[in-house]
């Protein structure tokens, strides 16, 4: 243990180690906190201050006039109570009132910090703010509700990152690249299409994914003048919103106020709102805030007590410990009461622990049944963690209230995201269509399926369709029309386009969860960057201009959306339903088609005939009955009515949907 304290004091710049630190025969001894808020606990004639510290000599309090810069109005030395848990109770109206805390460890005094529990932060994150949180809720916030869903994969889920939406000179936005830019009502850009949350309207989305949107490092919020830009997978302070896309960051209630306005604005759009969450590591590691609190104890380590890194990024957190474990589900209870969040998009779930995971969603449904959890089933490394308690994508059986995104139908479609001149079903890959097949049923056993063929999974992992995510595109790696063009350098543009909506109609048509990549509706280009996190607005904005130019691209993402919403069978609630109701009819090389059946899950049309089509020539399909059709190729037929007898043929890289009544 002293090699680890000694280890744990040079990561932390600590100058000495002596006997006046506690120790402990290891972190999972530590006395805990369990049952106790941790959270500041305001009145107005009285404010308490805590703290979970248990290896701290001592706790100072520091009181400020404002968020950053300036000597401390007032300090305090915090008393110690039970289980490491260190308060102080000051008798007055606190509202408005910055502060900080410092731990001693030993003969050491870290870096102030605001605390992993702060509501409300000053420029930059570096203190707290005492705040009546109340006072930031819009008019009408209590009666403030999110769209209802019974499953998951009745969503149509939109991944964006606010500042892209609106950041292009032409979106048309009095607020680029902010809170209030992004649901601005009556924006236009080019010729005057609609822009910002119109366009997601327009679109007929059910819900927007927001990459992450908590305080975070990499961004500096005084100086926002300067150009900037980061997705924000660098957690700072996990509670409180990011202060760059607000009009004020140095006033810690601004930014409160215009991400519930923000939240309001798209529920009364009926949109959902999503937060992208990444409780697996933190921006920095020595100086986190976790750190500068109970050193070493939020981290997982190697046995020589280095820091294990499961994330990439430098460190990963411990969820199986008992107060990390308090955090992330206090956390995200949190983000749902406060700023009534309907779900939350897991960033390396797999770092974390199953049980931690499913205590996560068994409290969120307590509070909302309608709040819903997904993730990234895997790791980008190693960890300490055993295999089996990994809350990874095979072991979503274990995570009945949670899903997981489905790689093996985004590389199915498009080639893998590692190999950038490999392809997929619609760019004319050969044997991938096990793989489609996979995704179309929602990767739950199937009798009809080879899971031998499947590219990464050689067995079922989710019980139940919803519990997948179908995607075939996100802010990682190339844009799927990125990946298309330099994949299949060969091909003409119009081939191109042809599979790229051929990708996304298969993602619309599966029974998993539909995910849509911001933009990809346009076209969407990074100009061929693989990985665009700290790239300029010029790669990564949203050029509306677009949106002119592949008017037509974007019209079929929207009576694709349209045709999903509809028609339930393409969104079928279990796995029994599916294995009863979905029938595998063609699979040949660039060919699928399957039947839905039986007005499944409740669908005005009786029988559903889905064609696949990634062959670069048409493809003359018998038929034996009549048929009433739906889409062929790039025309959809919602109201006017068409009906082939004999036979028809499918256009070359298209889908073909036929109904009867």
């Amino acid at each position: 243990m002293k090699r680890l304290l000694l280890l744990i004091c040079i990561s932390m710049s600590i100058i000495s180690c002596t006997e006046d630190v506690k120790q402990y025969a290891s972190f999972e001894a530590y006395p805990t906190a369990q049952e106790e808020s941790l959270w500041l606990d305001y009145s107005n004639d009285r404010t308490i201050f805590k703290m979970w510290s248990p290896t701290a000599k001592a706790v100072t309090l520091s009181l400020y006039e404002q968020g950053d810069g300036g000597e401390p109005s007032n300090t305090y030395v915090m008393e110690a109570d039970e289980n490491g848990v260190w308060k102080k109770q000051l008798d007055d109206d606190l509202n408005g009132t910055y502060y900080t805390y410092s731990v001693e460890v030993g003969d050491s005094l870290l870096a102030e910090t605001p605390g992993i529990y702060a509501q409300a932060v000053g420029v930059n994150g570096k203190r707290a703010m005492v705040l009546d949180m109340e006072s930031t809720n819009p008019p009408g916030w209590k009666d403030d509700r999110g769209p209802k869903l019974a499953h998951l994969n009745e969503a149509v889920i939109y991944e964006l990152h606010i500042r892209d939406m609106t950041i292009h000179p032409e979106s048309g936005s009095s607020f680029p690249g902010k809170y209030n830019g992004l649901v601005e009502e009556g924006t236009t850009g080019p010729d005057g299409v609609a822009t910002g949350i119109d366009h997601l309207k327009e679109l007929g989305i059910t819900h927007v994914h927001l990459l992450p949107t908590f305080d975070h490092y990499a961004i500096n919020e005084a100086r926002l003048d300067s150009l900037q830009f980061n997705w924000g997978y660098d957690p700072q302070n996990y509670n409180v919103p990011e202060g760059s896309f607000s009009l004020d960051p140095f006033n810690a209630e601004v930014r409160i106020k215009e991400f519930k306005q923000m939240v309001q604005a798209f529920h009364d759009a009926g949109i959902g709102v999503i937060l992208d969450v990444v409780y697996n590591h933190t921006g920095i590691t020595e100086g986190s805030n976790f750190n500068l609190e109970s050193p070493g104890y939020y981290y997982r380590h190697w046995d020589d007590g280095s820091y294990a890194d499961a994330s990439a990024c430098g460190n990963e957190t411990a969820s199986e410990r008992a107060m990390m474990r308090k955090f992330i589900i206090e956390s995200v209870k949190y983000w749902v009461e406060e700023y009534h969040l309907d779900g939350f998009r897991f960033d390396l779930m797999g770092i974390h622990d199953i049980e931690t995971m499913n205590l996560v969603t068994e409290e969120l449904e307590m509070i909302d049944p309608n709040v819903f959890v997904y993730g990234e089933g895997w790791t980008a490394g190693d960890s300490p963690l055993p295999l089996e308690q990994r809350a990874l994508k095979k072991s979503t059986f274990k995570m009945p209230r949670i899903a997981a995104f489905g790689d093996d139908l985004r590389d199915g479609l498009k080639g893998s995201v590692f190999e950038d001149l490999e392809g997929g079903f619609v760019s004319g890959t050969p044997d991938r269509e096990e793989s489609v097949k996979f995704g179309v049923v929602g990767c739950i056993e199937h009798p009809q399926l080879d899971y031998a063929a499947v590219n990464y999974s050689d067995a079922p992992w989710a019980e139940h369709p919803w519990q997948s995510i179908a995607y075939v595109s996100c802010h990682d790696n190339h844009t799927i029309y990125d990946k298309l063009k330099i994949s299949r350098s060969d091909a003409s543009e119009v081939e191109v386009q042809a599979m790229g909506k051929l990708a996304n109609a298969v993602v619309l048509t599966s029974q998993g969860a539909a995910f849509i990549h911001a933009g990809a509706e346009m076209l969407r280009t990074k100009q061929g960057e693989h990985n665009s996190y700290n790239l300029p607005d010029t790669i990564n904005r949203i050029d509306w201009n677009w949106k002119v130019q592949n008017s037509d691209n974007v019209a079929y993402y929207r009576n694709l959306i349209r045709l999903r919403k509809e028609h339930p069978a393409f969104r079928m609630p279990t796995g029994d339903l599916v294995r009863e109701r979905l029938t595998f009819e063609t699979v040949e090389p660039g060919l699928v088609s399957f039947r839905l059946k039986e007005h499944a899950n409740g669908d005005d049309w009786k029988t559903i005939y889905v064609v696949y089509n990634a062959r670069e020539t048409k493809v003359s399909l018998p038929l034996n009955e009549e048929w009433k059709v739906a889409v062929l190729g790039a025309d959809f037929y919602f109201s006017e009515e068409k009906t082939v007898h004999t036979s028809i043929d499918v256009p070359a890289i298209s889908m073909l949907v036929l109904y009867q009544d």
